[in-house]
């Protein structure tokens, strides 16, 4: 029987993929997208409808306004749109609305609330750019967003709830009824908001009375508020405006002639008065919202919120009077008008007290409190004499070298060209002499200075690096708002809070955010404080450079003033200013020109900042019980130093040629020592001998036949680091020839009563930097070679 043979199973065939397929998958694809598309289209009008209904109809138009309180909650004043302000669409010129349509929407009459080609246009931008950036919105959407703006940032989320708005929008009101709302809810920069403030705030007009150009300038202003504003960037604003007129020409709504006329016409913005007493801290109020809080001044501005704030109304309706008294500011001429700026901080807990921006200030204008100008001398407490008192090695009686000086090529000069070689820190502050700054700071070092500054909030540009920041030479300055904080710290015992304006915001009576106030921060010790406070009170004594503020109450600050760099006018002043406090409040003032030149800079003295600062603090003060600076437990006291010498008799042995006795009449203080400086004719300074405690019989024996000699004595106080001014200068002339018996070179005090003798010690040497104590038997020189001038401290 033959064998069955073995089927092999055959293999399975690869399934084609057929055109038919291929037809019936796209056909599912494309039924699945657009089951997809209808859903996502119901949920979005569904969404749509739903937030539309609610939303209280009246609030379309407008809405509550925002309000600002003052510290007592007192109203300060009221933002955003208010009743009254709107207007209706037969109010509306339609060539105005023509400009709109043509620059933000031109198939605004066309589209049902999104313009799918505007938006899909949009879209390919954002994936190239990898970002939601591009535009593409109707006026519609514009509204819709303008309504929703509680959500500022860009997300796929909220613009999917903006287009759901627009829809339900497009549903419920007319194209006439959408754009009348659109255009006055919108912002148009420098504080106007809607269409009928902007015509008033940019041309002084109602919205019938606009010429062309004008219309074009405002249809042109909502792609961006702030740039396009004609009163902040005139030259932005124009060049916007002619994209305008450009757009209209194209869709027909005007002639060619007309877009002529208007492409060239410069803006002037129409004189006007601040609306309110304190636009400058309402300014400043706003823009801190949005820096520390994030909460932009167009979501403020819509209206609703509630702002509670630090501003003391009294010291700003002062403040304002008083910068409008033209008395405290330099004649001006109708080219530039002289400008200032004042800031009052609390320094017991940082709250922004009153606030200028500027003479006439006007709503959102410039406000110079916020600016940077390099603050000359004011800025020596700050980054010279605070950081050398932190040291411990240096207090307000220590003496500072004032003379001529060469620091690498750097050459500062005091103003008046007097160099009498030594002053007290004391004096030195107190006369805003340079030298002894620039060479204070050189003594503890730049960074030690730098280190300090930033500590107290100063911002450095990297070419700051170098001595002239003694005298305020920075690159890029400080504002006023900068210079009152970083005294505070002085007028708080060494801690410094952050300034600030909001305590809170609150929206429908909850609250949206609040400060939350840090523990100060200790910059400084308390005895720099108390020591730095005490050298800036003799600021304010007569023969101080800040002596016009003095007034009824304790008061210690700092003037400080800038020379132009124009050549040929650089001995002429560019800023002034005064930084100061009270027990109570601290101050910033800079008074100067927005753009110096040849025929514009202070010609007004030095001490104009300071008379500001007395009306200022003196009024607003004026209720406030006048307490003192008073100094914190465990601060030493400052010591004057040791009254100087002024009997100096230097007297030839007559028994030896090559010796010379010293005498004066002791300081009546066990701590009190003495330092001994002579030089001959030969040498250009003196050098210091030697450092003794005793005065009884103490001889030079280090004389040449036939030289001559000149001798002065300083007392110093070995507790405190001061020393007192130089003693009259003895002479000494050394004859020719004379007895010179066998002896070892040196200077030696001889024997006493007591038989207490200091031997002399050839390799002996004095320090340059005395130490805290002094040793009971003093320290002697072997040899007259110059040493090392001392540093006085």
């Amino acid at each position: 029987m033959a064998n069955a043979s073995k089927t092999v199973p055959k293999p399975k065939r690869k399934s084609k993929w057929t055109l038919r397929k291929t037809i019936l998958w796209m056909l599912f694809t494309v039924g699945f997208a657009v089951i997809c598309a209808s859903v996502g289209y119901i949920l979005i009008i569904y969404n749509g409808q739903n937030l539309l209904n609610g939303i209280d109809p009246t609030q379309l138009v407008t809405k509550d306004p925002t309000i600002i309180y003052d510290s007592n909650n007192q109203v300060i004043e009221t933002i955003g749109q208010q009743k009254g302000q709107s207007v209706g669409y037969q109010d509306i010129p339609q060539k105005l609305l023509n400009a709109f349509i043509a620059t933000e929407d031109r198939r605004f009459n066309e589209h049902s609330g999104i313009d799918f080609k505007s938006v899909g246009r949009a879209a390919v931008k954002d994936i190239i750019n990898r970002s939601t950036s591009e535009g593409g919105s109707t006026i519609t959407q514009q509204l819709a967003k303008n309504i929703l703006f509680e959500h500022p940032k860009k997300t796929l989320f909220r613009k999917a709830t903006e287009l759901s708005l627009a829809m339900a929008l497009e549903g419920k009101f007319s194209k006439n009824e959408i754009i009348t709302m659109y255009l006055n809810r919108i912002n148009f920069g420098s504080g106007a908001w809607g269409i009928k403030d902007a015509a008033k705030r940019y041309f002084g007009k109602d919205l019938k009375d606009l010429e062309v150009w004008q219309m074009a300038t405002l249809a042109g202003i909502p792609k961006s508020p702030t740039n396009y504003s004609p009163i902040s960037f005139p030259d932005k604003s124009k060049e916007r405006r002619q994209v305008v007129l450009k757009l209209m020409l194209d869709q027909g709504y005007i002639t060619e002639a007309e877009k002529n006329a208007a492409m060239d016409v410069n803006f002037v913005a129409p004189k006007q008065n601040s609306n309110h007493a304190s636009s400058s801290f309402v300014d400043y109020t706003l823009d801190e919202a949005k820096a520390l809080y994030g909460i932009d001044e167009e979501v403020l501005r819509l209206g609703g919120f509630k702002i509670y704030t630090t501003m003391d109304t009294n010291a700003q309706q002062i403040m304002e009077q008083t910068f409008e008294n033209d008395q405290f500011f330099q004649k001006s001429d109708a080219q530039q008008k002289m400008q200032g700026a004042m800031v009052i901080v609390n320094q017991k807990n940082g709250g922004i007290v009153a606030m200028v921006g500027g003479r006439d200030y006007v709503d959102k204008g410039l406000n110079r409190v916020t600016v940077k100008q390099q603050p000359g001398s004011s800025f020596k407490p700050i980054v010279v004499y605070a950081p050398a008192i932190e040291t411990g090695q240096w207090n307000p009686y220590s003496m500072l070298e004032d003379k001529e000086m060469n620091f690498n090529g750097y050459k500062p000069h005091n103003y008046d060209n007097n160099y009498p070689g030594q002053v007290s820190m004391f004096d030195a502050v107190k006369e805003s002499i340079n030298l002894p700054a620039v060479w204070l700071l050189d003594q503890i070092k730049l960074k030690t200075g730098m280190q300090f500054a930033k500590g107290l909030g100063i911002e450095f540009d990297p070419q700051d690096t170098n001595l002239a920041i003694a005298l305020g030479g920075m690159t890029q300055g400080a504002t006023p708002l900068q210079m009152a904080q970083a005294y505070s710290a002085f007028a708080n015992n060494g801690a410094m809070n952050k300034a600030h304006a909001i305590l809170k915001i609150t929206n429908d009576n909850k609250e949206v955010t609040s400060y939350k106030a840090e523990k100060a921060k200790q910059v400084m010790s308390l005895k720099t404080a108390y020591y730095t406070t005490e050298l800036l009170k003799g600021v304010i004594e007569p023969g101080g450079t800040g002596a016009s503020a003095k007034m009824n109450r304790p008061v210690a600050g700092k003037t400080g003033s800038t020379q132009l760099t124009i050549k040929g006018l650089e001995s002429k002043t560019r800023d002034l200013w005064f930084v100061g406090y009270t027990p109570e409040w601290t101050a910033a003032i800079w008074m100067g020109f927005d753009k110096p030149d040849k025929t514009h800079y202070v010609t007004i003295k030095s001490g104009s900042t300071a008379a500001l600062f007395k009306e200022v603090m003196s009024k607003a003060l004026a209720k406030v019980p006048v307490t003192n600076f008073t100094k914190p437990d465990g601060v030493p006291d400052l010591k004057a130093p040791p009254k100087g010498i002024s009997d100096l008799s230097v007297v030839l042995d007559p028994t030896d040629n090559h010796k010379a006795k010293l005498n004066w009449t002791a300081v009546d203080d066990p701590s009190v020592a003495y330092r001994v400086f002579r030089k001959t004719a030969k040498d250009k300074d003196f050098t210091m001998l030697m450092e003794v405690k005793s005065v009884v019989d103490l001889y030079d024996i280090t004389l040449t036949f036939g030289e001559t000699y000149q001798y002065y004595v300083i007392a110093y106080n070995t507790d405190f680091n001061t020393e007192s001014d130089k003693s009259n200068v003895a002479d000494l002339a050394v004859p020719l020839t004379g007895i010179s018996p066998s002896e070892s070179p040196g200077i030696s005090p001889t024997p006493t009563d007591s038989g207490t003798n200091v031997s002399p010690s050839p390799s002996s040497t004095i320090s340059p930097t005395p130490s805290d104590s002094a040793s009971p038997t003093p320290t002697n020189l072997a040899s007259p070679t110059p040493t090392p001038t001392i540093n006085p401290q």
